[in-house]
Parts: C-alpha cells; structure tokens; sequence
C-alpha cells in the first residue's frame, strides 16, 4: 500500500471517530455529516485492510488496531496543531464534552465554571446535565461526573467529593421536629435509592416509619419540593449550601449517612486528550480547596 495516498480527511476523520467514540460527535467537531465521517472510516479501513472500530448499538469501540493508530495520528494532528498555532500566534481551541449529574452541576460545578474558563481557555466545555444515567460511549462524552460508588463496568473513575446526605427542610418545617422520630409525621421525600432513608434512620438510632413520600428522579428537584414546604428531602448538604445559607432550607438534624460520593468517569478505553487531562488536572485542584 501506498503510505501516500491514504487519504488525510479519511485520517481526520478516524481520530476525532476514536476521540470521541461517536460518528456523530466525531461530525459535528468536523462540521460534515455523519454520514460522511462514517464512509471516510470505512474507505480508510478497506485501504489498510483492517476494521479500526467495533460497531455497537450504541457507539463504538477500538480494536487493537485502532488502538494502535489513534497515539500515533493524535500525536501527529497535535504536532500539526502546534506548529500552525506558533505561527499564528494563537493557542488553538479544543472542544471537551462533559456529562454531569444535575445536582453536582447546579449545586457546585456551575459557580465554580469561571475558574474554570480563566484557566484552560482555550477548552470549550459542552455540558450535558442527566440523571446519574451517562452513556459515555453512546452519548459521545469525553468525562463524566457520576454519583455512586465508583464501579461502572468498563469505565475508569477518579474521587471528586463525598457527598453524605442528611434531611432537608423548609424552616416551617423543621420547627415541628424535636427529634428523629418526629419524621414519622411528615411526607419524606424520597429518591429512586430505596435503602436512603432506612440507612439514614439506622444511624439516627430511630425506626423508620413506612415511606409513602414521592419518588423523584433528580435530587435538584426533589430539593425544590422540600423548599415548598411539601416534605423533608434526604439529600446532600454541601450541594444546597447556597439555600441553607439564605435559609430557604434547614438540616435540622446532624446526623448524616454515607450513600456514595462524586466521581469523575471516562471510558477505560479512552486516551486522554489534552483538554481530558485539563480538567482532570482542574478538577481535582478545585476538589481539594472545597
């Protein structure tokens, strides 16, 4: 084979592919259809006589070919990138998508997204809020901040913040508990974790009392109702700071449970790009300091 005729769109359009794990991310970074990234893949695959992805229903994977290939062309465009960028004068911008739970997002993430810009800003940073349910390979994100335990299968995962919940409240509310066990008077709010508030409970050293509460989805929300006065949420104090410090919102008890913690994720098969490793690098800086 002719090292010299393969194609350079063709070898674009593999590597952001493999950066990204996605065809229709890999387009849109490229501005052409998906379609056309997914035909130039498959015209570079023939050329080499070799498949560089596996198709799954929901993304893609790198064989061992591919895994080989994508270091090599990264290193090539990013050496490219660097020589045309000194002789601009400029610093070339690089896209970073992130995938983050909408309670880390709303209640600690977005005051701190200026630190953020101020530093790496040459990274443009795509959010998309979700519900603690990321595909990463489907989805095309480069990271994503995840709560639990920090065991998702095929995903690498680094600490972020511990995030112990405890109840929360309307101070209308919260002056009607004396105790633990006052709670068996008032609507519990409650999230899809099922065992939170029987756990919770356990350590305050009351029994739990049947839960019959709503069952929400995002903690945000369900954070919102126990403002309204609609019941006692069991959620993580440190992302309601802002509310408990204006007191739209009390812990009226100090007792807290460890129910998992925030976790920054990527795909174990996934390279760092240097946005990646910018965040990351940020990430945990900011972790630390609080």
């Amino acid at each position: 084979m002719d090292r010299a005729q393969l194609p350079l769109n063709a070898l674009r359009a593999f590597e952001a592919s493999a950066r990204h794990l996605n065809f229709t991310r890999a387009a849109i970074e490229l501005c052409v259809s998906q379609g056309a990234v997914s035909q130039q893949v498959a015209g570079l695959e023939a050329r080499l006589g070799a498949s560089l992805f596996r198709r799954l229903p929901r993304g893609l994977a790198l064989t061992d070919e591919g895994t080989a290939l994508l270091p090599v062309l990264g290193g090539a465009f990013d050496g490219i990138g660097a020589a045309l960028d000194r002789i601009a004068s400029g610093r070339p911008r690089e896209a970073l998508t992130l995938g983050v739970v909408g309670t880390f997002m709303g209640g600690w993430l977005m005051e701190r997204l200026s630190d953020f810009e101020r530093a790496c800003p040459h990274v443009d940073l795509r959010i998309l809020t979700n519900n603690n349910r990321a595909d990463l390979a489907g989805e095309g994100l480069d990271l994503a901040i995840r709560f639990g335990d920090g065991a998702w299968h095929g995903t690498h995962a680094e600490p972020v913040l511990r995030a112990p919940l405890a109840p929360l409240c309307a101070p209308g509310v919260a002056a009607r508990l004396t105790d633990p066990a006052a709670l068996a008077g008032e609507v519990l709010l409650r999230s899809y974790r099922a065992e939170e508030w029987p756990r919770w409970f356990a350590a305050a050293g009351a029994a739990c009392p049947p839960l019959r509460g709503p069952v929400f989805d995002s903690s945000v929300l369900m954070v919102a109702a126990a403002i309204a006065g609609r019941g006692v949420a069991l959620a993580p104090p440190a992302l309601f700071a802002g509310d408990l410090r204006a007191g739209r919102l009390v812990q009226p008890f100090g007792t807290v449970v460890d129910a998992g913690g925030y976790w920054l994720t990527r795909l174990m098969s996934r390279a760092d790009s240097p946005a990646m490793a910018n965040f990351r690098r940020w990430l945990a800086a900011t972790a630390q300091v609080g």
